[in-house]
């Protein structure tokens, strides 16, 4: 239990999902590309289209996740006192 609102980093397996969020992100859209290919005719390039809209949104959402771990905490003038 924390106490004073205090957050705990991340931990390793966090960030380990970060990893699964960037396959599930590819994975996702190349089948939604896939479905959407077959009902209007070319799977293929739905597909293809797919994957390159889920590497994209995954890659954004992993560099702004990492951008955001990466900067320094804020230390409040009460931690220092203690």
């Amino acid at each position: 239990m924390t106490t004073g609102g205090a957050k705990r980093p991340p931990t390793l397996a966090a960030y380990a999902g970060k990893g699964f969020e960037l396959v599930a992100a590819i994975l996702g859209f190349s089948l939604v590309g896939y479905w959407l290919g077959g009902k209007f005719g070319d799977a293929s390039l739905g597909t293809a289209i797919g994957a390159v809209l889920g590497i994209v949104g995954g890659m954004y959402n992993l560099i702004r996740l990492s951008l955001k771990a990466s900067r320094p905490t804020q230390v409040s003038p009460e931690d220092l006192d203690k």
